[in-house]
C-alpha cells in the first residue's frame, strides 16, 4: 500500500489556505478553481473506485464550502489511490501543488 501522507497534506494545506482566503478573493476565483480540483479530486477516486461505471460530478456546495469539499475529495482519492500504481499518487500530488501555487498568485 502505498503512503498517501504527500496527498493528504498537500490538500489540507491548500484547503487551510482557501478557508483562510478572503471573500473577495474566492470570489475572484479562487473558490472557481478550488472547486475544479476539488471535481477532478473527486473523478480520479471514482475512476480508481468503480472502474467501468461513470463517475458522479462533485455539486457545487458554495463559496465557503469549497476548501472542505477539496478536503474530503482529496481524502477519498488518497484512500482510492493506495493500492494503485504509485504514478496516479504522484500525479495527484502534482495537481494539488499546482493548484496551491496558482492560488498565491490570485
Amino acid at each position: 500500500m502505498l503512503d498517501t501522507t504527500p496527498l493528504l497534506t498537500a490538500v489540507e494545506r491548500l484547503a487551510d489556505r482557501l478557508r483562510s482566503t478572503p471573500e473577495s478573493r474566492l470570489r475572484r476565483g479562487a473558490a472557481a478553481d478550488g472547486l475544479a480540483l476539488a471535481r477532478e479530486l473527486a473523478l480520479r477516486a471514482q475512476r480508481l473506485e468503480f472502474p467501468g461505471r461513470a463517475p458522479r460530478v462533485l455539486p457545487d456546495a458554495g463559496l465557503f464550502s469549497v476548501a472542505d469539499q477539496l478536503a474530503v475529495a482529496g481524502r477519498d482519492l488518497a484512500l482510492a489511490v493506495g493500492t494503485a500504481p504509485p504514478a496516479e499518487l504522484d500525479e495527484a500530488v502534482r495537481l494539488v501543488e499546482a493548484a496551491e501555487r496558482g492560488l498565491r498568485r490570485t
